[in-house]
């Protein structure tokens, strides 16, 4: 957040920061409301949008951006279930409807 604020104050343009802010705290705000006793923050990719929106970068390269910084740990589950010659499944189930149709427009 810091880093940001400095950013967008060193441009002279904080409105779009200002609303970052703005959302972010109100986020939080009905994050404790509707899920009280969970201490829920806003994440790290919140205010890299924004940093790499300063830098002049692209929307369409943030997804790719912050997926660069997840490839060392995707290879390393990667290897890791490999290894171990097993696929390491997730502890979750879906409970999601099924046999929906996908519907093209």
């Amino acid at each position: 957040a810091k880093a940001a604020a400095d950013m967008f104050q060193e441009s002279g343009d904080m409105d779009l920061y200002r609303l970052a802010r703005h959302v972010e705290q109100t986020a939080v705000r009905l994050l404790a409301e509707y899920k009280p006793g969970r201490n829920l923050q806003t994440n790290v990719e919140f205010y890299t949008a924004l940093l790499l929106h300063g830098l002049g970068l692209e929307p369409e390269l943030f997804t790719p951006t912050f997926a660069v910084g997840r490839v060392a740990g995707w290879t390393a589950h990667c290897l890791e279930q490999q290894r171990q010659n097993r696929i390491i499944r997730p502890r979750a189930v879906y409970v999601g409807a099924v046999g929906r149709r996908w519907v093209t427009r």
